[in-house]
């Protein structure tokens, strides 16, 4: 049996990747009760591939939102860069815009119908040990429950991470604070598409649909970027003050859309800074392990955080199919350690909206009369393409 702890989206598709191998499992997770959290996210045709695999990618998709291109702007509201996504660049396998609550309820529904009783709540793990060929997690009760092996999928602020690495001490902040929400409005620039506006010393965008609405309307997610000083350690649920963020996006208003009025028609704001933790030397202690982000939290740059959650668990998944558990750790280890850290990496230095950053700076910040006297499409595009090698889904590779 597999331990798995930590509900989340990364724990779950393990739980499905594990039970389609016939390898058994229980999720141990903290929250007393799994409700829906956080807002929106993109998942990438590589972790669609995963999903579609697992047999739950249908039942996701009446609840998320075909994505079919991502467009980048200047802070002007001016046109950079636009570019399919998913089947509609050729993939053959979509990528959606969806609720992260919505995406982890949805893959709960699939654990449960086909393992009842798996998932058990209310479960704190706050050590692992390897005792002989057995994992021994304890809980914040004091019950030990032993297993051939512990997968830690707690999450950024993993218990079991700082038990192997005590110094670690907190998140790294990036000097970059988030404001997040979602807004019920009429749909954008005539199918759905993921928006990236302005660069983060005057304030910077990401706007993207993760519903459709019965009304014809979408739930509109949307995230405001700001370099600052000032933040807090992150709580998932604090709640935002538009007077801390609004100022910055006063004067956004496009043709395309009325940012400022979109901001205040907010269902709820929430704040978080964006951080991440530098790549761990190791993953793997005893028969112990880690996965998601308690392994590998990065910046929510390149859309690739629960993608790359839902990547780890098929690895492991096939390592613990084909060896035994010491070989199959150690080799998902191997493999899953330094391609994450490659994504982390990335996300610091060049992700997608990179693109933006070098029209700011070749453009003093101020309108161009057209994007080629800037920059050619040619590097617009060796740009994106870099990063897709990077995180893993590139054409090449996803097909």
């Amino acid at each position: 049996m597999i331990a798995i702890i930590g509900a989340g989206v990364g724990g779950l598709t393990l739980a499905l990747a594990l039970h389609q191998r016939g390898i058994a499992c229980t999720v141990y997770e903290a929250a007393a009760e799994l409700r829906p959290m956080g807002v929106g996210i993109n998942i990438l045709p590589h972790a669609t591939r995963e999903l579609a695999a697992l047999g739950v990618l249908e039942a996701l998709e009446a609840r998320a939102v075909p994505t079919e291109q991502a467009a980048y702007f200047n802070r002007f509201g001016q046109l950079i860069h636009v570019e399919p996504l998913g089947r509609f660049a050729g993939y053959a396998t979509p990528q959606r815009s969806i609720h992260r609550g919505t995406l982890q309820m949805g893959l709960l529904a699939e654990v449960q119908a086909r393992m009842p009783g798996v998932v058990q709540c209310g479960r704190r793990a706050v050590s692992v040990a390897t005792e002989g060929d057995q994992a021994c997690i304890t809980f914040a009760d004091g019950e030990v429950v032993r297993a051939d092996a512990a997968i830690a999928a707690d999450g950024i602020h993993s218990p079991v991470r700082k038990q192997w690495f005590p110094d670690e001490g907190p998140p790294l902040y990036s000097g970059v604070n988030m404001w997040r929400g979602t807004t019920r409005m009429a749909p954008i620039l005539g199918r759905p598409t993921m928006v990236r506006a302005g660069w983060l010393t005057q304030g910077k965008m990401v706007i993207y649909p993760i519903e459709n609405l019965p009304d014809g309307q979408v739930l509109m997610n949307w995230v405001a970027e700001i370099e600052t000083t000032t933040w807090a350690p992150n709580d998932w649920a604090r709640p935002g003050k538009l007077e801390d963020f609004l100022p910055a996006f006063a004067d956004w208003h496009f043709d395309w859309l009325d940012v400022p009025a979109m901001i205040r028609a907010a269902d709820q704001v929430l704040e978080y800074p964006m951080v991440d933790r530098d790549p761990l030397p190791r993953w793997t202690h005893g028969r112990a392990t880690l996965l998601g982000d308690a392994a590998h939290p990065m910046y929510p740059r390149g859309s690739n955080g629960a993608g790359q959650a839902i990547l780890d668990a098929r690895a492991l998944a096939d390592a613990l199919a084909a060896d035994n558990v010491p070989a199959a750790l150690a080799g998902y280890d191997a493999n899953r350690r330094p391609a994450t850290a490659a994504v982390v990496r990335a996300n610091r230095a060049t992700p997608p909206d990179v693109i933006i950053k070098e029209v700011w700076e070749r453009s003093g910040d101020k309108p161009f009369a057209r994007i080629e006297d800037v920059i050619s499409p040619g590097e617009l595009t060796a740009m994106i393409d870099r990063y897709k090698t990077v995180a893993q889904y590139d054409r090449a590779r996803v097909g």
